[in-house]
């Protein structure tokens, strides 16, 4: 294929098309019991893409998405990608100064949203300059109010024959700014290529080795990368379906995969201890998951998931930057790894003068792709923070990570997150997976305390299973037997639930602001002595 040729065919809506013309109106997705082929997606997309064409909405503007899991959030962002715009989503728990920043720095020109959101939206609307238009959704029938700009109802805008003029995309055009978590300043927003959202989709088809006979189910937020990316991506590249849910539901999650024959899940590492803290069934092996796919599972969990579900753990390394550099595949696996060397990466460990390392010795992991226009194109207005990121033309991850003789990849820590306390390195992954396996516990959070000396304290902050309880003593006594004395916490703060964000990862950034609270148990203080 001509060189032209595939930076043509390389783009989101020419997958869809395909599958089109492959399955016709064969089920892709479905949502509170209602099937939505892939022609039902390729109409109803077309008929946003002409709306907004309406509007005024063109190659390059940016629309900035408030909305939760539900068909018309795919619509949307395949409407979009045939405009050759680009979608912003925002993660609905935002508001204030964070929701300004995001719509403002992102240039959104319009918001598409739903109506019971505008209690976010509303506020701070005078302070969006760059806001032309707003287009509601409405499930109510409620009356919106003044909001002193233009506003459209959704089900007016889309009234129309889906007939637009269709410009030219091709595979280097962005789709998409994905925001980061910003726990070291400003978020910043990830300007990605639709070649990038085509990569991710085969990388992970390939690992998992995904069929159109597969049914993934999708339960994380369609504002996060992971769900639009790992699982509606994955299921268009193999022809297979999706199982959109509202919402990621503890209880709710074991009735909806066996309801709708689910195969497949997209996990994100907190969401394994929570499963296995349910009650345990007689019928916990009887269910259709034969894998789950996602990255942060410590060896204990990966066993223990395995054995008491009866189904397969593929882990990897991604970032919303970079993609999946490294991963595993079912006939390559190795509990406690994320995986070898993924095709199209080249990846080196290096020390902190840029020097790789030797085998099994902690460095930061940098990267870079061999096919064109497969991560990030630049951080959104950020070019100097693209350009400390692409330092010595490889992107550095910020991430620790060792490897094997056998080229296996091991997650060690955030450089941002590791400890150093009087003279010793310290991974707060280590220690939250050693902590995590007392039984008392739900999940932790290692974090550094300032110290009255200098360099680190070590704080973990924790929350119990339900029914449990657990003195920091007794804490303290277990980790006595599993790590070495410099990495045993100091002090131990017990929470009845971890600041997390919307996609369930905790906050650790707010753990450090919040510090040694009165609530916190200090070692020192109570007279613990530690034994070496």
């Amino acid at each position: 294929m001509a060189a032209t040729d595939i930076a043509h065919e390389r783009v989101i809506q020419r997958e869809l098309k395909k599958k089109v013309e492959q399955f016709g109106n064969r089920e892709f997705f479905c949502f509170r019991d209602e099937t939505f082929g892939y022609l039902d997606l390729d109409r109803e997309s077309d008929r946003v893409a002409a709306g907004l064409q309406a509007l005024g909405v063109g190659k390059g503007d940016k629309v900035g998405i408030i909305m939760n899991n539900r068909p018309e959030f795919l619509f949307l962002w395949f409407g979009l990608c045939k405009l050759g715009a680009v979608e912003v989503p925002i993660n609905i728990a935002h508001r204030g100064d964070v929701l300004i920043y995001m719509v403002d720095h992102a240039d959104c020109r319009l918001i598409v949203m739903e109506a019971q959101f505008l209690d976010r939206v509303e506020p701070v609307l005078k302070d969006l300059s760059k806001v032309e238009k707003l287009v509601i959704l409405n499930d109510t029938d409620t009356a919106i109010p003044s909001l002193g700009k233009p506003v459209m109802d959704w089900r007016t805008v889309i009234d129309n024959d889906g007939k637009f003029e269709e410009p030219e995309v091709i595979w280097s055009d962005p789709f998409i700014i994905m925001f980061t978590s910003g726990t070291t300043g400003p978020s910043k927003g990830s300007y990605m290529p639709h070649n990038y959202a085509l990569c991710m989709g085969e990388m992970v088809t390939l690992g998992a080795e995904y069929t159109d006979s597969d049914r993934l189910y999708n339960a994380l937020p369609l504002f996060h990368g992971n769900a639009q990316l790992l699982s509606t991506m994955p299921a268009l590249m193999s022809g297979g379906r999706v199982v959109l849910a509202e919402r990621f539901s503890l209880t709710g999650f074991w009735p909806d995969v066996k309801k709708y024959g689910c195969t497949a899940f997209n996990y994100i590492g907190i969401i394994l201890p929570f499963l296995l803290a349910l009650p345990p069934e007689s019928s916990d092996a009887d269910n259709p998951l034969r894998i789950l796919v996602g990255g942060g599972c410590s060896a204990e969990v990966f066993d223990l998931v395995e054995q008491r579900f009866n189904l397969k753990i593929l882990e990897g390394y991604g970032m919303s930057e970079i993609g999946l550099p490294l991963g595993s595949r079912l006939s390559e696996r190795r509990k406690g790894s994320v995986g070898k060397v993924a095709p199209g990466y080249e990846v080196k460990i290096v020390d902190d003068n840029g020097m790789e390392v030797e085998n099994n010795v902690p460095g930061e992991l940098l990267i870079r792709t061999q096919e064109p226009y497969a991560m990030l194109l630049e951080y959104y207005k950020m070019p100097e923070k693209t350009v400390e990121a692409w330092r010595d033309c490889w992107f550095h991850t910020g991430d620790y990570l060792t490897r094997d003789e056998e080229g296996y990849y091991y997650f060690v820590d955030r450089k941002k997150d590791a400890l150093r306390r009087r003279g010793e390195n310290i991974s707060s992954y280590e220690v939250e997976k050693i902590i995590n396996e007392h039984p008392a516990i739900m999940e932790s959070a290692a974090i550094a305390a300032k110290s009255e000396l200098s360099e680190d304290e070590v704080m973990v902050c924790i929350t119990l299973k339900p029914g449990a309880a657990l003195e920091p003593e007794a804490l303290i006594d277990f980790c006595q037997e599993k790590m070495a004395y410099f990495m045993i916490p100091r002090y131990v703060r017990i929470l009845p639930q971890l600041p997390k964000t919307h996609t369930l990862r905790v906050q650790k950034n707010v753990l450090r602001d919040q510090g040694v609270t009165p609530d916190t148990w200090d070692r020192e203080k109570a007279g613990y002595k530690l034994k070496r």
